[in-house]
């Protein structure tokens, strides 16, 4: 009988297995942070950080860890793993998240926030820290979420149309800067072939969605399932009975809303409004 292979202990989870790796080759070879640092270049403080999964740190610093170890293509192979790892959003998201990577249609309903897909560094990183959010946590969840901006890049890259109340674009943040940044990039992806963003004005009076964030995705199957989300909690929704009374629901506002067109112009019309320097 041959003998059974020993099964290693390292995490199946692709950001843990990662930051393991990462601090393996570094123990392994007799370094310290500040040791690694000198060699390769980067601060220390990054590479802790990427040790403790708080940061996966971007394709250069990987490259030159996988030059200077020898190892390559090992540890790009596993950032790259790394960044679609559902695992790295908290519980409630992580089985949504996986079947929103694998969406091959989009579209949403947003009440009070810009979609998660369409939110610029600056509006994560607010709007995460006005929750509680701080230190690593902070820096994990905004890493994550800023990388689900990638699911709409690319010649691949699903439609995605997004309803948007015009609550969302009066909201605003106290970095007026970011703000504007905000409102130029939903702008931008306006132009884009696969995105449609479309403003729901305050005159369009109540309808089925009024307090709902809602996300349908069309799956490869041929399923469609929704996201509803509050500021309480979110259901991810896979009855098909459900599904449909949602999708009836976001036709409705679908009807009410700005053309495409219309819904840019009102953008940049709120653009104008809002200063380029942040505030002091």
């Amino acid at each position: 009988m041959p003998q059974r292979l020993v099964v290693t202990e390292r995490s199946h989870e692709p950001r843990k297995r990662f930051a393991e790796e990462l601090r393996r080759l570094r123990v392994e070879r007799g370094l310290s942070l500040r040791d690694l640092s000198k060699a390769v270049g980067w601060d220390a403080s990054q590479f802790g950080k990427m040790e403790r999964g708080s940061t996966l740190g971007g394709p250069e610093v990987v490259q030159a860890l996988d030059q200077y170890y020898g190892t390559a293509p090992l540890l790009l192979t596993l950032w790259e793993l790394a960044l679609g790892d559902p695992t790295q959003f908290k519980e409630q998201y992580r089985r949504y998240m996986t079947l929103e990577a694998e969406a091959v249609s989009l579209w949403q309903y947003s009440v009070s926030a810009p979609p998660g897909l369409l939110q610029t560094d600056g509006y994560v990183r607010e709007a995460l820290a006005a929750g509680g959010a701080k230190g690593e946590e902070l820096e994990q969840q905004v890493e994550a979420r800023v990388r689900r901006r990638k699911l709409l890049e690319g010649e691949d890259a699903p439609p995605f149309r997004a309803i948007i109340s015009e609550a969302v674009l009066r909201m605003g943040l106290r970095d007026k800067q970011a703000w504007h940044q905000q409102l130029e990039f939903l702008a931008e992806v306006a132009e884009r072939p696969n995105i449609t963003p479309q403003i729901l004005p305050f005159g369009s009076g109540v309808h089925g969605l009024t307090n709902t964030d809602t996300m349908f995705l069309r799956l490869l199957d041929g399923r469609t399932v929704a996201y509803t989300e509050n500021d309480v909690r979110g259901e991810l929704i896979e009855e098909t009975d459900r599904v449909e009374r949602l999708q009836r629901a976001y036709d409705s506002v679908r009807d009410l809303a700005l053309s495409p067109a219309e819904s840019r112009s009102f953008v940049l019309r709120m653009l104008e409004e809002v200063p380029c320097e942040s505030s002091t």
